[in-house]
């Protein structure tokens, strides 16, 4: 049986309880994340594939998100990379969250 854990998805989830199906790889761009999946059973997100935060409102964790998949796309691509948009609005919030996640 092959090891299907590159092709799980996720469940993020925001302060306000929106709910987000993320590709297991793409969260995993997040080093908070990937220690909270992965941190051999330290974790109960890394059994349940579930993660709450409760600080990070849904459109700044939507915008991570985003940038999660943005990340994934464009590593070590050949191409001319597209500037990632961020809204001056958000900055600061955004930053914050970037910051926690260890992204």
């Amino acid at each position: 049986m092959s090891d299907d854990s590159e092709t799980k998805t996720i469940k993020l989830i925001s302060s306000e309880g929106h709910q987000f199906i993320v590709d297991r790889k793409c969260a995993l761009v997040s080093g908070t994340i990937r220690s909270m999946l992965e941190g051999g059973g330290t974790f109960i997100e890394g059994d349940s594939g579930q993660i709450n935060f409760g600080d990070i409102a849904t459109p700044i964790l939507e915008k991570v998100i985003q940038y999660f998949y943005y990340k994934v796309k464009y590593t070590n691509s050949t191409s001319q990379i597209p500037e990632f948009p961020i809204e001056p609005e958000i900055a600061l919030e955004l930053l914050m969250a970037a910051n926690f996640l260890d992204t």
